[in-house]
């Protein structure tokens, strides 16, 4: 629970220190995270050397320089890269799994799904060692190939969410591979052990042409068009399917966009969730690809 709760202090400080004001002295950060923690059901003290600790971690786990100004308070330096809002969607779910915790006593106001995503509980155990640079071990179940196991010791250096799942960036004999963590088990840091993170990876543009964490360069990007009518497009207008969605039409009786991307089989299934009015305009290849899924789906149901 105490990982938990260092957690919730990150969420907190940097929450506080993105509103309105420029600057937030320090009695007023203490207050305030004191306040949070205590609705969150925790009851551990805070005081400045916990704050500036918390911000040192903040830093060197985040990126995001956070300094003080005599007189006036924390402040963000400058506004941190984050074009996709990945983090703000990180703190997002950290916030909820925190919150959902047994011992916070919020669960009888909150209605979540029936589920919690597998594997989220070692999520500070891999953060923890993505921040100290420590190798991880754990063994690894291959769902593909009639659930193998496999024993791995890699090196960490991200976490990533897609579709309420959260996947373990991590290199292994020199490429970067990705683990579904709730496929991992019997994970172990090994903290006596350090190893040099890889600077050099643009995880932003990693992901930035594909859906979901599936990133096939193999596969050419494309443009794409999709119409739907007016009560999909506002669904699609308010939770974009990816960040290079652009509105070409939006009247009572269509919403139209266009997006860039590689066409995944994730991409397809996304598309699928929601195809009631969906009419793929171009490429016809990905016209051709949606017709079949139906057909065959009426095949098996007739």
């Amino acid at each position: 629970m105490e990982k938990m709760e260092v957690l919730q202090r990150y969420l907190l400080i940097i929450r506080k220190l993105k509103g309105i004001k420029p600057y937030v002295p320090s009695d007023e950060l203490i207050e305030y995270i004191q306040t949070g923690i205590t609705a969150r059901g925790n009851s551990c003290g805070v005081n400045i050397r916990t704050i500036q600790r918390d911000i040192k971690d903040i830093v060197e786990l985040f990126n995001i320089s956070i300094s003080f100004r005599k007189g006036k308070g924390y402040y963000i330096e400058e506004e941190y890269p984050d074009p996709y809002g990945q983090y703000d969607n990180l703190l997002f779910n950290f916030d909820l799994l925190c919150a959902m915790n047994a011992d916070s006593g919020v669960q009888e106001y909150i209605l979540a799904e029936h589920h919690r995503p597998v594997g989220s509980q070692i999520l500070p155990e891999l953060i923890s060692a993505i921040k100290g640079s420590h190798p991880v071990e754990f063994d690894y179940t291959f769902v593909r190939y009639n659930d193998n196991v496999k024993q791995k010791i890699v090196f960490p250096h991200f976490l990533k969410e897609s579709n309420q799942r959260w996947y373990l960036l991590a290199i292994e004999d020199g490429k970067l591979k990705t683990f579904g963590v709730d496929r991992i088990s019997q994970l172990k840091i090994l903290k006596e052990d350090t190893f040099e993170r890889n600077n050099t990876i643009d995880i932003e543009s990693l992901f930035k042409d594909c859906y979901g964490i599936w990133d096939q360069t193999d596969i050419p990007i494309e443009d794409i068009e999709l119409s739907y009518d007016s009560l999909d497009g506002k669904f699609i207008k308010s939770v974009p399917i990816h960040h290079s969605q652009k509105i070409i039409c939006d009247t009572e009786d269509e919403f139209r966009i266009t997006l860039r991307l590689r066409i995944t089989n994730d991409f397809v299934m996304e598309l699928l969730s929601r195809s009631r009015s969906l009419t793929v305009i171009r490429p016809l290849s990905l016209r051709e690809r949606v017709r079949k899924v139906y057909e065959e789906a009426l095949k098996r149901n007739s």
